[in-house]
Formats: structure tokens, sequence, C-alpha cells
């Protein structure tokens, strides 16, 4: 069975990198952000409409890697392995990112939020420095450690477990790391009782 892991956050938190890491360790696929791609293509100056399509796209790509992560581990995933697959921002970034910028969120993405499941999140803290990039819009911490409350906040009122990522270089990576361990060790021991 696929572990869909999603790691969120506030930008400039190590996600994609962690998100490859991870996958490159444990020998799998792993889903980018959908956001990125688009905002290149469409441009930086986006509305809430764009958010709606950015959403309808990351779901799209999670889909089209889990099936072919699937393919891929077929005879894996036929034995009852479970096989992590990483996934960078979900439709919680979708919700936050909406609320945050235009004080709303679209419907299609709040019933996306409840109805999909996700085994693990890894919310990663901004502990790390900023790195400016076209698409990033908050270099500030005092605005990136708000974002992080609000993320945790909506963490802790939420059934999914979740483990936080901080630290710096190599320390985030192990931290990940036994966390996915654990979630994979978990998951076999629940199954094989």
């Amino acid at each position: 069975m696929l572990k869909k892991i999603v790691i969120i956050g506030p930008e400039s938190t190590g996600k994609s990198t962690l998100c490859q890491q991870l996958a490159e360790h444990f020998e799998t696929i792993w889903c980018p952000e959908y956001a990125r791609e688009y905002l290149l293509t469409n441009g930086t100056d986006y509305g809430f409409q764009d958010l709606l399509t950015i959403a309808k796209g990351q779901i799209a790509l999670e889909e089209q890697l889990a099936d072919k992560l699937e393919q891929r581990a077929a005879p894996l995933l036929e034995q009852d392995y479970d096989i992590p697959y990483f996934i960078d921002t979900d439709m919680s970034v979708m919700k936050v990112w909406c609320e945050f910028v235009f004080n709303k969120c679209h419907p299609f993405i709040e019933e996306q939020l409840a109805k999909r499941k996700v085994d693990h999140y890894f919310l990663c803290q901004p502990d790390l420095p900023w790195v400016k990039d076209q698409l990033r819009e908050y270099p500030d911490l005092a605005t990136r450690e708000k974002l992080f409350t609000i993320y945790r906040n909506w963490l802790e009122n939420q059934s999914v477990p979740w483990t936080l990522i901080q630290g710096k270089d190599t320390e985030r990576m192990q931290l990940a790391v036994r966390a996915v361990n654990r979630i994979l060790e978990s998951s076999y021991v629940t199954d094989s009782q």
C-alpha cells in the first residue's frame, strides 16, 4: 500500500529538497508542488480563481505520479509491502494559502481536503535561512512564523498524525528518515496482527 506522506510548511523551509532526498533514500517517487510550475508558466500575478486551478492541477499531478509509483512497485505492493509516497504540498496548503491571501477558501479545496487520504504530515519549521527565488512572497521571518503557526494549529486540530521537521542540514533529513521508518514499521505491525 502507498503511504502518503505530505510535507507542508511556509515558503523556504526545505519542503521540496526534503521530498527529493527522502524519495532518493527510500527509492520511491515524490510529487512536486504544482503551483511552482503553474506560476512559472502563467506569471506570479495570481488571483483567487488561479488557486482553484492550482489545486486541481496539484490533485491531478498527485494521482498521476501515484499511478506511476503503483505500477513501478506492483510486485512489492502485491506482497503487502508499504511504499512511501512523498508529496510536496496538498490541499491543506491550498486552504492556508487561500485564507491567508484572500480571506476565503474555495469549497472544492475544503471538500478535497476532507476526502483525500493522507497517512502522515511533516511540518517544516522556518528555521532555515530564507532563500530568494522569483516565486516566494514572504521573506520576513514574522510572516513565515505566522504561517507556521497556522499550519501547526491546523495539524493539531485534525486526526492525521504529523511530525515536526526542524534543524539544519542533515538533522532534518535524519529526523524525517527516522519518522518514515516508524511509519512503515507501525503499519507493518498493525497489518500483521
